[in-house]
């Protein structure tokens, strides 16, 4: 039990990842033929698999219109029973989505729900008269632009949708909606996955009074380096978190509970919120860890890229999460720019360090194991509304250029697997070794986390202690190098420069954008 906390979770975006029958989109069977890749090559415990139900696509599979099938264009109900069949045969976990809070426009539920106000299903999505004035009932505003509701002209209500206006929120005070919820979660568990990640979970319960959020001043003069500048002119008080998120939250980990006791394989719950401070974020583990298992850290992903912020906001988890609880490091998802485009390709190396060393269970986006930076897409070429193809291009398995739903570039096709597995200095190999020191180190999955102090400007250290082993993790985020003097002699296990130092030392020096993994001496 618990092997989440030791594991090192994989995200796969299936349309970009791999292609078995050459139509250029990624699919079930691409993915069951990297599976040796992922378990032997790389070293994960556990693959995130993004939504590969039946979908418009408006959202790129986010937008679902059958919680129970697979999508034609990523393979069939066989492929997918295989795909589980062949991970845990490699001793690997699969996750999925699950979606709670809204569904396509297209589902059969809403097809239903708009069908007239006195259909059994209406009360299953959410409703809303307009103000006297014919004015939407909230100014509630959404996260792609705009007023959240839209107004159906059959039945004269607005429904509610709190992304694009194809994806209609559903009503989870509704009884038989939750029912017909934990039914999906039920027929997934019934397939043999191991959890599920949650998207927006903190979305799922608003104030059914439709209370309007007050205005929130914006941090720059026109909100331009705001991810959603429409979105963030409001404090979102009333359109989330609303109290009654806690007893959903419960009522999904008791399902989950009550398949791991039946069958004797664990099943997690995985929470998708909105970063938060991290006094706030520990609610959806539950008053008794009845709740998610962990959240997924975007506190951390939003941190500025200094040491002083980093250690801060690592400070601020362990200081939050209760007894038992446990952490978690993401640095790239599938909605953000991937890692090198954010913080300059010179601090992948370390950035791999970072993650992959901290208390915690880390999460990788496919491809970040390559150093892969946005794929340049111009506006006028997006398929996604946001823009966010450009994190989502193809996984560059080979140089040969194949024809894909994103075109590849320049970039993406020198940076293979092929060409970086051949290569003992690639970013590839280096995730390679970290995974396998991480794996032969109980310290760095289990161990205890302790900040060193006294450090130059750009640095930050930690130790990862178990009783018999203490490893001192070195990092330089600075342009120049930096002397680190250890709280005891150690040897240098490895460097994400290069050779790591020879001999036992107290000091060491850590070159610029770079780290070193050190194994202390026993007191």
């Amino acid at each position: 039990m618990n092997w989440w906390r030791d594991a090192v979770i994989y995200q796969v975006y299936p349309r970009s990842f791999a292609d078995s029958d050459g139509d250029g989109i990624g699919d079930l069977l691409g993915l069951v033929d990297k599976l040796d890749y992922l378990a032997n090559t790389l070293g994960v415990d556990a693959i995130w698999l993004c939504p590969v139900y039946p979908s418009p696509q408006i959202d790129f599979g986010y937008d679902i219109s059958d919680h129970t099938a697979i999508d034609p264009v990523f393979g069939t109900d066989a492929d997918f029973a295989e795909l589980i069949t062949a991970a845990h045969a490699r001793g690997l976990k699969l996750i999925i989505d699950f979606v709670p809070n809204h569904t396509s426009d297209q589902h059969p539920w809403f097809q239903e729900s708009r069908a007239g106000k006195d259909n059994p299903k209406r009360d299953w999505y959410v409703w809303a008269d307009p103000r006297p004035d014919g004015t939407p009932p909230s100014n509630w505003t959404s996260e792609q632009g705009g007023s959240t509701w839209e107004f159906d002209q059959a039945t004269g209500q607005y429904y509610l949708h709190s992304f694009h206006r194809t994806q209609p929120d559903v009503n989870w005070r509704n009884p038989e909606l939750r029912a017909a919820m934990l039914k999906v979660l039920r027929h997934w568990l019934d397939r043999g996955v191991d959890g599920f990640r949650i998207d927006v979970l903190h979305l799922i319960a608003k104030d059914p009074a439709f209370t309007d959020n007050p205005p929130r001043p914006l941090p720059a003069p026109n909100g331009t380096d705001l991810q959603h500048p429409d979105y963030d002119t409001q404090w979102h008080l009333h359109d989330r978190l609303h109290p009654d998120l806690d007893g959903y939250i419960t009522e999904i980990r008791a399902l989950l509970d009550e398949y791991t006791a039946r069958t004797g394989q664990e099943r997690i719950a995985i929470g998708e919120v909105e970063a938060m401070p991290w006094t706030a974020a520990t609610r959806f583990l539950g008053a008794q860890l009845n709740g998610v298992h962990f959240t997924f850290n975007f506190d951390f992903l939003e941190t500025r890229w200094h040491a002083k912020a980093l250690r801060a906001a690592i400070g601020a988890q362990e200081a939050a999460l209760p007894p038992d609880a446990w952490p978690n490091y993401v640095l790239s998802n599938h909605d953000r720019p991937r890692l090198p485009t954010r913080l300059g390709p010179e601090h992948t190396r370390v950035a791999a360090l970072l993650l992959l060393t901290l208390r915690g269970t880390p999460t990788l986006y496919y491809g970040e194991e390559l150093g892969l930076s946005d794929l340049p897409i111009p506006r006028e070429r997006w398929q996604d509304p946001l823009g966010r193809d450009q994190v989502r291009g193809p996984m560059p398995w080979t140089s040969t250029e194949h024809t894909t739903w994103l075109p590849a570039n320049a970039h993406y096709l020198a940076n293979t697997v092929e060409s970086q597995l051949a290569d003992p200095h690639s970013t590839l190999t280096l995730y390679c070794r970290l995974l396998a020191l991480r794996r032969a180190n109980p310290a760095l999955h289990r161990g205890d986390y302790q900040a060193l102090a006294g450090l130059p400007e750009h640095c930050l250290a930690y130790l990862r202690g178990t009783p018999a082993h203490t490893l001192a993790v070195l990092l330089n985020l600075g342009p120049d190098p930096a002397t680190i003097t250890l709280p005891r002699p150690g040897n240098a296990l490895l460097s994400t420069s290069g050779t790591a130092p020879d001999g036992t030392r107290s000091e060491f020096q850590v070159p610029a954008h770079a780290g070193l993994i050190v194994a202390l001496t026993r007191r």
